[in-house]
């Protein structure tokens, strides 16, 4: 680490003093936590997969909401066509984007998002490149996940914004620059003459914009921030905890990189891991931890312009991994995606402030103990994942989005045998991500 990013950290972790008695509150009785039928889940993975709405990547999946066709600017309706998973052109899903698409509630701004194509020719008409769905065959192994299990079809992104900020909110449920704050990071860090920033390990100079109760992005921070997390509240009950990612150091997915408390605690270089292929043998050597976030590699991560298309095998090795181990009685699988990634979805999402909530993504929930072929109506969102995590462990609020969301146990049905796991079938063995290119794209 470059001495400027050492010396940054080291007078942010001074200025956060003596922390840990924060607002969060502390941990309460558990006496009767053993006595509750959620206790029968003791570990709980949420895989975290990049850039697709529910329109997009689970078109006709039955029982859900889905659509084939979309209103444009001007009042035409635009039929969705198959686009590939691995498609050549990446959509704006910035604030920015994300209002032009929504067009104050009218849904119809999606022909006029931004988009950038590698190699012209090989790309819809840019007013059409939004109005896509991925053809099911390229995505088997994601619909064996939902048939068999549960899918959500009102799942929310939480922010309006594009994966820093998402990454921000799957540990914390909220961006803001510190406990409490209305400023909430709203867009991906940037600087001038580096290729990565994102977090405590952004090189000097590194800014990402805010937004605060108005709207405005008129200010800018260092992408480093003194706030709780769902991480410390596990620290603080003595539960583990592993966060798998791509590449260390500065990155838009690397989301504890940017909680200075977690940054800087004796520990990070334990519970933070790379690659993330590092989580199939941790699950076959017994290491699983209690709770843990699984991030990909560009090449695995559904997003588009960056992804081959494995993504869909890799999150089954995943849930094969844990399926076929001493785990799979005791845990809880999560798997949604960060960011609606600019496609099209037709289901407008509750407004509850100048930031929150964005479109619907996809939602997997694989348990013995979730409900099998169910596809759950409820609204959710990020938080929903963390209070279900607050919930199976005994753990305080974070009193962030967790406390208005759900909590995911619509899903479930606990008072059933566990489900015998069936292993999800995938053209990718999981030997293929132990060699795969630990990188993540730049948005």
């Amino acid at each position: 680490m470059s001495g400027s990013r050492c010396a940054t950290i080291a007078f942010l972790a001074a200025m956060a003093g003596c922390v840990s008695g924060n607002s969060a509150g502390s941990v309460p009785s558990t006496s009767n936590f053993e006595a509750r039928p959620i206790s029968k889940i003791k570990h709980l993975v949420i895989v975290f997969q990049e850039n697709r709405t529910t329109d997009d990547l689970f078109n006709g999946f039955p029982g859900a909401d889905t659509v084939r066709s979309g209103l444009n600017s001007r009042g035409a309706r635009v039929r969705l066509q198959a686009i590939a998973l691995t498609a050549p052109f990446d959509l704006d899903h910035s604030h920015a984007g994300f209002q032009t698409e929504y067009a104050s509630g009218k849904l119809n701004g999606f022909d006029q998002e931004n988009s950038d194509c590698l190699g012209a020719t090989l790309c819809v008409p840019k007013d059409r490149r939004a109005y896509g769905y991925v053809p099911h065959d390229e995505v088997k192994p994601y619909f064996a996940m939902a048939t068999q299990y549960t899918f959500g079809d009102r799942m929310f992104q939480t922010n309006q914004g594009p994966s820093f900020p998402a990454h921000q909110y799957i540990v914390s449920g909220t961006s803001a620059v510190t406990d409490g704050s209305s400023l909430l990071a709203a867009e991906n860090p940037f600087h001038a003459n580096a290729n990565s920033a994102g977090g405590c390990d952004s090189p000097a100079g590194s800014l990402v914009a805010l937004i605060n109760s108005a709207g405005s992005e008129n200010r800018k921070s260092f992408p480093c921030y003194d706030r709780i997390s769902l991480m410390e509240l596990l620290d603080r009950k003595g539960l583990t905890w592993r966060y798998y990612q791509a590449t260390s150091g500065a990155g838009l997915w690397n989301g504890p990189d940017a909680v200075l408390r977690i940054r800087t605690s004796g520990n990070f270089s334990n519970e933070v891991v790379n690659p993330p292929s590092q989580v199939l043998t941790d699950i076959t050597k017994g290491r699983l931890a209690s709770v843990v976030w699984v991030t990909p590699t560009a090449l695995a991560s559904d997003h588009a312009q960056s992804t081959n298309g494995t993504g869909p095998s890799w999150v089954a090795a995943v849930v094969n991994a844990v399926g076929e181990s001493q785990y799979w009685d005791s845990t809880a699988i999560v798997v949604t995606w960060d960011d609606w990634g600019g496609w099209y979805d037709h289901v407008r999402p509750s407004l509850y402030n100048s930031y929150e909530l964005g479109f619907r993504v996809p939602l997997i929930v694989i348990s013995p103990y979730a409900k099998n072929h169910y596809v759950s109506h409820v609204q959710h969102e990020f938080g929903s994942i963390l209070k279900l995590t607050e919930k199976v462990f005994g753990l305080p609020s974070l009193h962030t989005t967790d406390q208005r969301a759900d909590d995911l146990l619509d899903c479930f049905d606990f008072s059933k045998p566990p489900t015998k796991f069936k292993h999800i079938p995938a053209p990718y063995p999981p030997s293929y991500f132990a060699s795969q290119l630990s990188t993540e794209p730049n948005d």
